[in-house]
C-alpha cells in the first residue's frame, strides 16, 4: 500500500492492498482478512497466542491513542484480546516471553526497538520542510510488527495505515461513519514500507457553529495533521494609531515602511519565542491612498472583487515586517501567517519574492467551487490555477490553500460533493509544491457527506484511485443496499459534474437537482428501503453493531432525501409557480426533515445541536434555510388578499437579449418586439444548455424566469459567465379590470441593476450593488406602476447591468394590486 520512495521520485499510493494476500469484506462476517495467506503470514485470532500491542511509558497523546485503537480495532475485528504495554517491565515481559503471537510496537517503542526504522523514515521524509515532515515506516520482522512515524500523529498514521489495509474505513466522524469488518481472523505478510505525503499541511477546522464530535480522531485516522500558521484576520489591532482621518483600519497606508516599523515591536517578542505570527487582513476589501500605495496598485483592477489590487502593497509591508523580525531574532522558526484574500487574491504583479518567514493562505472565496482546474467549463477555476502558481513562485513554495467546503457555504443542507474537484486539483497543488491545505468546514454532514473523507486521502496521497475508494465505499457504508445506494449517490455525483453552473449558493440549486434527478433518487431510495426491511423489524438486541449502523445510514439518507425533495417543491412552487402558499408548506415538511435529522446527530447540520432549546444561528433573514420559508410566507401576502391582491402571473418563458456592446439603448429595444425567428429555426440546436453560449448575441432567445440566465447558458462562448447589459421582455394582455386600482410588479427574485419599461417607456429602475452577495439577500424588487398600463396587449421590458456572475431573473414576476392597510397606531409603532 506504500511504496517505498526513493530520491527524486513519487511513488504512487496504490489503493490495491499490498500485504500477502489480503482480502477485506464487510459482508462476510466469517472470512479471514487473509484467506489465502501461508505458513509465514502472522495469524491474529482468538484460536492463536494472545497479540500484544508496546508503546513508551513517554508516548505522546496520539502515540498512546494509536496503541489503544490498534489494540480495539483487531478486538472488534476478529475478537481477539490484546493486551496493551505501558510500562517498561511490561514490555520486556512480553518481548522476553513471546516467541509466538503477534507484538506490535508503536511509536518511540517501535524506534528504540528497531533503528532500521528511522532509517526507513529519513529516505522517504521531505528533506527541508517548513512546518513539519510526516513519514511512516511498517516492518514485520517474524512475529514482531515495527509501527512508527516522524512525530506523534505520524505514529497514529502508521497504525491507521495498516487498519486501513485490512479494511477499516472511517468516512465520517463519528461511529456513524466508521466502517469495521467483523472476520474471523486478521493476517500480516511480508510488510517493509515507507510513506511520506507530499504535503505538510493537511487539516481541516470547523467554523461558525459547526460541531466537532468526533473531529479529532476522524483527523488522526484519515492521516489530517494538526499543522498550522495561523493567519486570521487580525491586523486592524495593530493599525488602530494609523487609521487616517475619517478612514478605517482598512484605509492604512499600507506599503509605508512605518506601518510594518509600528507593527513589529508588538509582535518581536512573541516571534522571538518561535511561536507563530497571525497578521491577516481584515475581512473586507482595503484601500489606501498612500502615494506609494497608489503607485504601486497602478490602476490595476480585481475583476474578482471590483476594486483596486493592493497585492504588491501589501508584499511590500509583510516583507518589511519579516525584515524587523527576522533582524531581530536571525534563528527562529516561527512564520508570519497572512492571507491572500479579497483584494489580495491576485497575485504581485511587479518581481517580488517573499520573505523566508513568511506563509500565504490563499483564500478563492468567490471562485467556482464546483468544477476542478482541468475543467474547460470553469474559466474562473483555470484562473486560479495560475493565480495559486504564480503565488507559488513568489512565496518560493510556502503557500497553503484555504480551501472552503461546501459546508460553510450558505447552502440548504441538501447534498453539495466536491471530490469531484478536488481530485483534479490536488494534482496541480502538489506539482506548484506548495505546503498544502488547510480547509474551513462546518462540518455539516448533510450537505458534506464525504467530502472531507476524500480531501483526507487526497492529501495524503494525490493519486489515490478516487474510483476505487467510491466503489468499496457502498459495500462497506450500506452493506447489502449497497446497489441501489450506489444509484442513489452516483446519481447526485453526476448531476454536480455535469452541471454547468459556477456559483455556489441556494439559487443554483434549482439548475441542479432537477425534478427528474430527485424521481431517479426516490427510486433508487425506495429499493435500498426494501432491501433493508427485515432489518427494521428486528428487535434492537437482535441487531448486530454494523446493522444498527446501516439502520442509521439509511435513515440519514431518506431524511436526506426528504430535505432535497421538499426543499426543490418549495423552490419550484415559488419560482415556477408563483405559488407561496404551497411553498410555505413544502418549506415546513423541509425543516421538520432538517429537524429530525439533527436529532440524529449534531454533526449533520449546523444550526443546532439536537436537545438544545433554540437555535446557535438566528436563521430569520433571508440567505438562510428558515429565513428563505418566512420571505415566501411574506410574498404570499402580495397575493393572497393581506397586503395585495394577486392581478395576474406573468409568463414564465421570456424573450431574451444579450447586449454585450450596449447597443440596446440606442436601438430602442424597449420599443420594438422581440423578433424570434431565428431562435424559432434554430432553438433544436440549443437544446443543450452548454450549447447556448453559442447564440448569436445579435439574436432575441427565450429564457425561463425561474433559473437565473447564466445557468441556463447564457454564457461567452469561453464558458465565462455571460456578464454586461440584458434584456428581457414580455407581452401581457390585461382587462380593463385588471388594470384598475394601485397596480404593482413584483419581481421575487432578480440579479442586478435593473431599469423597467412599459409599452416603450422607463418607468422605473433599481439600483444595485455590483457584487450580489452585498444586496439584500431576497433579491426583490417592487414597482408601482398605478396608472401605467393600459387595457389590452402590454410590453414589459427590463434592461439588467450583470456585473459579476449573475444577473436577471430567477423567480416568475407577478402583478398585483395593493390592499390599502390600515395605518399603525401610536401604541403600535
Amino acid at each position: 500500500m506504500y511504496p517505498a520512495i526513493r530520491p527524486g521520485r513519487i511513488a504512487k499510493w496504490c489503493l490495491a492492498l499490498s500485504l500477502a494476500g489480503l482480502t477485506v469484506s464487510c459482508s462476510h462476517p466469517n472470512r479471514a482478512l487473509g484467506d489465502s495467506f501461508n505458513g509465514d503470514d502472522l495469524i491474529i485470532s482468538p484460536n492463536q497466542s494472545p497479540a500484544a500491542v508496546i508503546v513508551a511509558p513517554g508516548a505522546g497523546r496520539d502515540e498512546r491513542a494509536a496503541a489503544n485503537d490498534l489494540a480495539k480495532y483487531i478486538t472488534m475485528m476478529c475478537g481477539a484480546q490484546v493486551n496493551v504495554a505501558q510500562t517498561d517491565d511490561a514490555a520486556a515481559q512480553i518481548l522476553r516471553q513471546r516467541s509466538s503471537g503477534a507484538v506490535f510496537l508503536v511509536g518511540q517503542a517501535a524506534l528504540n526497538a528497531k533503528p532500521q526504522l528511522q532509517s526507513m523514515l529519513d529516505e522517504v521524509a521531505k528533506k527541508d520542510p517548513v512546518l513539519r515532515a510526516d513519514a511512516i515506516a511498517l516492518l514485520r520482522d517474524g512475529n514482531r510488527v515495527y509501527l512508527a512515524g516522524t512525530n506523534d500523529q505520524s505514529h497514529y498514521y502508521a497504525v491507521s495505515a495498516l487498519l486501513h489495509q485490512w479494511g477499516c474505513r472511517w468516512y465520517i466522524a463519528t461511529d456513524f461513519g466508521e466502517c469495521i469488518p467483523e472476520v474471523s481472523q486478521l493476517s500480516i505478510g511480508n510488510l517493509n514500507r515507507a510513506y511520506a505525503p507530499p504535503f505538510e499541511a493537511r487539516r481541516f477546522w470547523i467554523s461558525w457553529n459547526g460541531t466537532g464530535t468526533g473531529v479529532r480522531e476522524f483527523k488522526l485516522r484519515n492521516y489530517l495533521s494538526n499543522v498550522v500558521v495561523p493567519c486570521g484576520h487580525t491586523l486592524a489591532k495593530f493599525v488602530t494609531d494609523l487609521v487616517p482621518e475619517g478612514g478605517s483600519a482598512q484605509s492604512i497606508p499600507v506599503a509605508d515602511p512605518k506601518t510594518a516599523a509600528h507593527v513589529a515591536p508588538q509582535v518581536v517578542d512573541q516571534y522571538g519565542r518561535g511561536e507563530h505570527v497571525m497578521m491577516g487582513m481584515e475581512d473586507g476589501t482595503y484601500t489606501s491612498d498612500f502615494p506609494l500605495d497608489t503607485e504601486l496598485k497602478a490602476n490595476l483592477y480585481d475583476k474578482y472583487f471590483q476594486t483596486d489590487i493592493l497585492t504588491d502593497s501589501f508584499l511590500i509591508f509583510y516583507n518589511n515586517l519579516a525584515g524587523h523580525l527576522e533582524a531581530a531574532h536571525p534563528n527562529s522558526p516561527a512564520k508570519i501567517g497572512f492571507l491572500s484574500y479579497i483584494n489580495l487574491t491576485i497575485p504581485p504583479q511587479r518581481d517580488i519574492t517573499a520573505a523566508k518567514s513568511l506563509v500565504v493562505y490563499l483564500a478563492p472565496i468567490d471562485i467556482d467551487p464546483i468544477h476542478g482546474m482541468d475543467d474547460p467549463r470553469s474559466p474562473p477555476r483555470q484562473e486560479y490555477e495560475k493565480i495559486m502558481r504564480r503565488w507559488s513562485e513568489v512565496m518560493e513554495g510556502r503557500v497553503v490553500i484555504y480551501d472552503y467546503d461546501q459546508g460553510m457555504l450558505i447552502w440548504r443542507d441538501l447534498p453539495n460533493p466536491s471530490h469531484m474537484a478536488f481530485r483534479q486539483d490536488v494534482q496541480h497543488y502538489r506539482d506548484a509544491g506548495v505546503l498544502g491545505v488547510d480547509t474551513e468546514s462546518r462540518h455539516a454532514i448533510a450537505t458534506t457527506f464525504t467530502n472531507l473523507f476524500f480531501r483526507a486521502q487526497l492529501l495524503w496521497n494525490p493519486d489515490v484511485d478516487v474510483d476505487a475508494l467510491l466503489d468499496e465505499f457502498y459495500d462497506k457504508f450500506y452493506g447489502p443496499a449497497a446497489g441501489p445506494m450506489r444509484q442513489y449517490w452516483n446519481a447526485i455525483y453526476t448531476a454536480w459534474e455535469n452541471t454547468i453552473v459556477q456559483e455556489h449558493e441556494y439559487f443554483a440549486a434549482p439548475a441542479i437537482y432537477t425534478q427528474q434527478l430527485i424521481e431517479q433518487l426516490r427510486s433508487h431510495l425506495a429499493r435500498a428501503e426494501s432491501i433493508v426491511a427485515p432489518l427494521q423489524r428486528m428487535s434492537a438486541d437482535q441487531l448486530t453493531r454494523n446493522q444498527r449502523l446501516l439502520l442509521d445510514r439509511i435513515k440519514f439518507t431518506r431524511l436526506s432525501f426528504q430535505i432535497i425533495d421538499n426543499y426543490m417543491a418549495m423552490v419550484r412552487a415559488t419560482a415556477t409557480d408563483a405559488d407561496y402558499g404551497a411553498a410555505v408548506e413544502y418549506g415546513d415538511i423541509a425543516l421538520a426533515a432538517r429537524e429530525a435529522v439533527t436529532a440524529m446527530s449534531g454533526i449533520f447540520t449546523t444550526y443546532r445541536l439536537p436537545g438544545q432549546g433554540g437555535n446557535k444561528i438566528a436563521e430569520d433573514g433571508a440567505h438562510w434555510f428558515f429565513g428563505e420559508t418566512l420571505q415566501y410566507a411574506a410574498l404570499a401576502e402580495f397575493t393572497n388578499g393581506t397586503k395585495g391582491e394577486l392581478v395576474k402571473k406573468l409568463p414564465l418563458e421570456w424573450s431574451f437579449r444579450r447586449d454585450p456592446h450596449d447597443t440596446g439603448l440606442a436601438r430602442h429595444f424597449a420599443g420594438h418586439p422581440a423578433d424570434l425567428s431565428y431562435w424559432n429555426a434554430h432553438k433544436h440546436e440549443y437544446k443543450n444548455p452548454g450549447d447556448r453560449r453559442n447564440y448569436p448575441t445579435s439574436e432575441w432567445e427565450v429564457v425561463r424566469t425561474d433559473l437565473y440566465p447564466q445557468s441556463q447558458g447564457v454564457l461567452h462562448p469561453d464558458w465565462q459567465s455571460f456578464t454586461g447589459f440584458m434584456w428581457s421582455k414580455t407581452q401581457v394582455d390585461l382587462t380593463a379590470d385588471q388594470v384598475q386600482g394601485n397596480i404593482h410588479i413584483r419581481f421575487p427574485g432578480l440579479f442586478g441593476e435593473t431599469w423597467l419599461y412599459v409599452n416603450g417607456f422607463l418607468v422605473a429602475h433599481r439600483p444595485q450593488k455590483g457584487m450580489w452577495w452585498h444586496n439584500d439577500y431576497r433579491f426583490e424588487w417592487d414597482a408601482d406602476l398605478t396608472g401605467v398600463f393600459k387595457p389590452g396587449a402590454n410590453d414589459i421590458t427590463i434592461r439588467t447591468n450583470c456585473t459579476h456572475h449573475v444577473g436577471g431573473m430567477f423567480r416568475r414576476p407577478f402583478l398585483y394590486r395593493a390592499v390599502p392597510q390600515p395605518e399603525s397606531t401610536d401604541a403600535e409603532q
